[in-house]
């Protein structure tokens, strides 16, 4: 079906609690549509578990023929909405068919929120997932960060001899100092939901001895991020898609990757590595080179993706490099270009709004149909 002028977007809102209620909705709406796992109930149910408040809506979007839109969003204050993105989500929670034009959605889903809404914003957006749209007198799209993902086709060896000369002879001098040494290197891989919450519990030792402990960012099993990481990871793995890397010297653990699987892609959510480890030797990257080999010699996904900020190893890891972005709808199209001009800062729209917009009609609370 495709959009036609009389159709209107019809939302519905609910608290985020009742998202467990149109999980599976949400599911097959995902398998139309992104097909990723990042956006699986598996890792979206978690993760409003741990970080959702209650300002946050699960939003429903239908019209004849079913849903076409779903979307969980946070309030900012001010009039601004946004998908809810906490760090722990490589893309925001938004879904919605190809064929309904993404702005009359979010024309509609401005007047249907609480209040007066003067901005909807759909953050981490992947262009490889979802084309970016136009810009238009009411739609802005900003550029986010440029990730990274490395194509499984053909052979390792192939692969591996069209990487830089530097790493391939860095790597192979750091195997030869272990060989030198005694040292045995060994990659595990666990993919059972009973083995997801020790992985995590040694994720967050790992990462703990290191600098993210002295931020107060490291995982914990106790903390909100160990709960949802180990959560998330049972709930891929009994379905055969989470997998932990951990990597060995000899029966020190160095290394790990916490991922999940999908659609043809494994996705690198977390890495840490022990800062123990004498300077000349990157665990990471040994580990990342054997992961590899396994990837092109089983043939069982087709893309590896890191979803994070490039650094500079990506680019000798691969080529493919894409920029990932965010799509901003305003309800006027004067806020659009006041928000331009003030360089996308929020305050700009929370002052306009106490000076420019009419006090609203009393809102209704959001229904829960």
């Amino acid at each position: 079906m495709s959009l036609q002028p009389s159709w209107q977007p019809r939302w519905q809102l609910f608290p985020a609690t009742a998202f467990d209620e149109h999980a599976e909705t949400w599911r097959t709406l995902n398998a139309a549509t992104a097909r990723t796992p990042l956006l699986a109930p598996e890792f979206v149910a978690p993760l409003l578990r741990e970080f959702a408040t209650s300002r946050t809506l699960l939003a429903i979007c239908t019209a004849a023929d079913g849903i076409v839109a779903m979307t969980v969003l946070a309030a900012r204050g001010g009039g601004i909405w946004e998908v809810l993105q906490p760090s722990q989500a490589p893309l925001g929670l938004w879904l919605h068919r190809p064929d309904i034009p993404l702005e009359p959605l979010l024309a509609a889903l401005t007047r249907r929120l609480p209040g007066v809404a003067l901005l909807v914003g759909l953050t981490q957006r992947d262009p490889l997932l979802e084309a970016r749209p136009p810009d238009s007198p009411t739609l802005r799209t900003l550029d986010y960060i440029r990730t990274a993902h490395v194509p499984v086709a053909g052979s390792f060896d192939d692969y591996w001899n069209a990487r830089g000369k530097n790493l391939r002879s860095n790597l192979k001098k750091q195997r030869a100092r272990l060989l030198k040494d005694g040292t045995v290197t060994r990659l595990q891989i666990d993919r059972l939901p009973e083995q997801m919450a020790l992985a995590v519990a040694d994720y967050g030792r790992l990462e703990s001895a290191g600098w993210k402990a002295q931020l107060g960012t490291a995982i914990h099993p106790d903390n909100a991020q160990g709960r949802f990481y180990a959560a998330m990871l049972a709930g891929f793995a009994a379905r055969g898609q989470a997998a932990v890397y951990r990597y060995w010297f000899d029966r020190q653990l160095v290394a790990m990757d916490l991922c999940i699987e999908g659609e043809g892609t494994l996705i690198v959510l977390k890495t840490t590595y022990d800062e123990t480890v004498p300077p000349g030797l990157s665990p990471t990257l040994l580990m990342r080179e054997e992961g590899c080999r396994r990837l092109f010699d089983e043939k069982q996904v087709v893309r590896l993706e890191f979803y994070g900020k490039v650094m500079e190893w990506h680019t000798r890891w691969t080529d493919e490099i894409r920029t990932m972005y965010h799509v901003n709808h305003y309800r006027w199209p004067l806020l659009r270009q006041l928000h331009a001009a003030a360089g996308g800062h929020a305050t700009l729209l929370q002052r306009l709004r106490k000076r420019s917009v009419p006090a609203p009609a009393r809102q209704p609370t959001p229904t829960m149909e």
